[in-house]
């Protein structure tokens, strides 16, 4: 039987045996947290689906450790930010970004004080908060959450072999790891959130475009319980070592509690540390011989790409198999679940006989610029990571060598805040010039990495407001259409709009000033995924084109 990344079984009973599957709608090849999202809302959704994952599901090295805020806005919908909160990560650990010269006996340039888990509070903009839940954590509770739904199966030591896209289907042949047997499957979607090195993407012909190589980069785990004793800069989350060279490497509390992850960073040079030369920098960073215990060495390539299409027709890909950035800024996984919530509706109204016809394709629309934004910016952050530059004297113990750690350090802090304050960037992403959104002529506020302005223009993301009951607005957005009816505007031409074209829709009418103000027009239509697609203060001259647009069936 396949193990999950707990190492509890998994649940590819749900199938039977093999060769007892010949249809199903939608196959997610890739069971990492993208994968798993997407498999999950999908289910949360009432669509079935199986994913595919060609290892056992264990996590060997946590590739990510951040879920952002607006991908815990999705755990708020799906029911499991308790879950999320709730991961032996510590709430107590305070999550300082602390720059040095090394661990001991060196200095401390600066630090940005960062509150602990348990501290922290959910800014007035949304109703969650960024939470430290590394994958290892973060994967079991989206497995364990997906699995709940009865239309959700899961094959680990099962990878995919080939697929055929035909003009009504896919037909993929997947292999039993463990034994070599193979199985052809049809389903009416395919959708790989395979990673970085994605088979499907490859298989689709898809270019991946922009910078292949910033850096070759090694990162381990090591284990020391009594880490935050062994020196004297305190406990904090990321350890940022400044040398004459510049920034080498940080070290991030993975745990919180007793594993550390070191990334030395190099350069676009590919170089493969040694044995010997990966201890002599961990000697180097913590400033004195220590006992520790290495668990893992993984050599990567941090890289600056997006894809150029996100696919079509029957076949699409997601997460890191669309785009691969430097995790700086932890946009990473959380750019892939924003892809798997976009691509999840879509795909539940194609099969539910609604979408049109324009609706998938509206998908690569909207989540490529996004990808190449966060991308973007990913890379900017690596690039002030470094920015320090070489410095000979910022160890020297002299006046000189003072006054240059005193300017770097300066310099680096004041730079290094908009990494660390990125609001804009996981709250503000919006869908300008949407094929399937209705635009109102209203000015676009700006993009800014680090301020979040709510707007409820067509393509944003719905505001919060939070509401007399103590919902928030965020908590009205289900499955289907929401029509927010805010002042005495009539809904029902657009809900006999809806109803000709078999769209899902619920009408909520607030009387509450905070939301007409936050909102700013007496109609306000929400889409499946929480993101506006029309506004107005009366009902449209013609709702079926509206209802049309937005359903990916208008012009």
């Amino acid at each position: 039987m396949s193990r999950s990344a707990t190492g509890s079984p998994g649940r590819s009973e749900r199938w039977g045996a093999w060769g007892a599957l010949s249809r199903l709608p939608i196959l997610v090849v890739g069971g990492g947290p993208v994968g798993l999202a997407l498999a999950g809302d999908l289910g949360w959704r009432g669509v079935s689906c199986l994913l595919v994952e060609q290892s056992d599901g264990s996590i060997y090295q946590p590739r990510m450790d951040l879920v952002g805020i607006r991908t815990m806005e999705f755990c708020r919908r799906w029911g499991i930010v308790d879950r999320v909160e709730a991961s032996p990560y510590p709430r107590d650990r305070p999550q300082d970004n602390v720059y040095v010269t090394s661990l001991c006996g060196g200095w401390e340039l600066g630090r940005e004080r960062m509150p602990s888990m348990g501290e922290d509070r959910p800014p007035p903009e949304s109703p969650q908060k960024r939470e430290r839940c590394p994958q290892n954590m973060f994967d079991p509770i989206l497995r364990d959450w997906a699995v709940s739904f009865p239309s959700v199966s899961l094959r680990y030591r099962c990878r995919l072999v080939g697929f055929t896209e035909e003009t009504e289907r896919v037909v993929a042949e997947v292999e039993d790891v463990a034994s070599g047997r193979r199985e052809r499957i049809t389903a009416s979607y395919l959708v790989g959130c395979d990673g970085a090195a994605s088979a499907v993407r490859e298989r689709l012909g898809l270019r991946m475009l922009g910078n292949p190589v910033l850096t070759y980069t090694t990162n381990l785990i090591f284990r020391c319980p009594d880490f935050d004793t062994i020196h004297d800069k305190g406990r904090g989350y990321r350890f940022m070592f400044i040398g004459p060279e510049g920034t080498w490497a940080t070290i991030v509390a993975i745990n919180g509690r007793d594993q550390w992850r070191m990334s030395i960073i190099g350069s676009a040079e590919p170089r493969e540390l040694t044995t010997d030369e990966i201890r002599a920098a961990i000697r180097r960073a913590v400033g004195r011989d220590f006992a520790y215990e290495i668990l893992s060495v993984v050599p990567w390539i941090r890289r600056e790409l997006a894809a150029e299409r996100y696919g079509s027709g029957r076949a699409f890909i997601a997460g890191d198999a669309a785009h691969a950035m430097s995790p700086t800024g932890g946009f990473g996984m959380n750019t892939g679940i924003g892809d798997a919530v976009d691509l999840s509706w879509k795909l539940a109204a194609t099969l539910g006989g609604w979408g049109g016809p324009a609706l998938l394709e509206a998908y690569s629309a909207e989540r490529q610029p996004v990808g190449i934004r966060n991308v973007t910016e990913a890379s900017g952050n690596l690039r002030r990571t470094i920015s320090p530059g070489e410095n000979p004297a910022i160890t020297d113990d002299t006046r000189e060598g003072a006054q240059v750690r005193a300017e770097v350090g300066r310099r680096f802090a004041a730079t290094m805040r908009r990494e660390w304050f990125t609001l804009g960037i996981h709250l503000g992403y919006r869908y300008e010039g949407s094929p399937i959104c209705w635009p109102d002529g209203t000015e676009a506020p700006p993009d800014d990495p680090n301020t979040y302005v709510p707007t409820a223009r067509p393509g944003g993301r719905a505001p919060h407001v939070w509401l007399a009951d103590g919902r928030s607005t965020l908590d009205l957005y289900g499955p289907a259409f929401t029509l927010l009816r805010l002042g005495g505007a009539d809904p029902q031409p657009l809900v006999e709009a809806a109803g000709k074209r078999g769209v899902p829709l619920t009408v909520v009418t607030l009387r509450e000033e905070a939301v007409r103000v936050a909102y700013e027009r007496q109609l306000v239509l929400v889409r499946p995924d929480g993101h506006v697609a029309w506004r107005a203060d009366a009902p449209p001259g013609d709702p079926l084109a509206v209802i049309d647009r937005v359903r990916g069936a208008g012009p």
